[in-house]
Parts: C-alpha cells; sequence; structure tokens
C-alpha cells in the first residue's frame, strides 16, 4: 500500500469519465475515495448512475451528490469530507454547447 491508502480522496466529477476511471484505479489500489458530482443532463445520466453503481461497489467509495456551485453543499462537502487530497475534475463538458449556453460554463466551471 501507498502513502496514500489511509489519506481521503475527493474526487470532484466522480462520475463523469475521466473521474470514473481514476476513482476505479485509486479503489483498486485500496485507496479510500470520496466521490461528488451533480450528475446533471448534459450528457445521458444514466450512464453516470451505471458508473456510479460500479464504484459503489467497492467499500472504501463514498457517493455525496450534488453542485460545487452551491455553497452550502460545497460547505457540508468540505466539512463531512475533511479531505487530504483534491482531485478537481467537475466541470460542464463539451466546447459547441458553451457557445450556445456560456452561463452554464461560467456557473460550473469558474
Amino acid at each position: 500500500m501507498s502513502e496514500y491508502s489511509e489519506k481521503r480522496i475527493l474526487i470532484t466529477g466522480a462520475a463523469g469519465f475521466i473521474g470514473y476511471h481514476l476513482s476505479r484505479r485509486l479503489l483498486g489500489s485500496g485507496m479510500r475515495v470520496f466521490g461528488a458530482d451533480n450528475v446533471n443532463s448534459y450528457y445521458d445520466p444514466s450512464l453516470k448512475r451505471a458508473r456510479l453503481n460500479e464504484l459503489m461497489k467497492f467499500t472504501r467509495f463514498i457517493f455525496l451528490e450534488g453542485d460545487l456551485a452551491d455553497e452550502r453543499f460545497t460547505e457540508r462537502l468540505f466539512a463531512e469530507v475533511k479531505p487530504d487530497v483534491v482531485v478537481h475534475l467537475a466541470a460542464q463538458a463539451g466546447v459547441r454547447y458553451s457557445i450556445e449556453n456560456p452561463r452554464a460554463y461560467i456557473e460550473s466551471n469558474v
């Protein structure tokens, strides 16, 4: 086990492609992972839920659903998890959609 195996690792955007794969890799190495995601509908939420269901098979994975743009959620997230390491992957995906709806990117990515 590595020096990180007992660290509390928070991965934002855990239901996304990169967040899911990173979470699986860390969990497979015996690490404790806390995943956060708002599971929005930019692309199929059932795909995101399927990824989360796979991650929840690991006893060292805990999922917290919410939006980081919600100050109360973010404060509660950090107060409860008390992460040692944060991998911030939460973001609004897609370049073309940013032209149609720039506000979504400002709220989510800034």
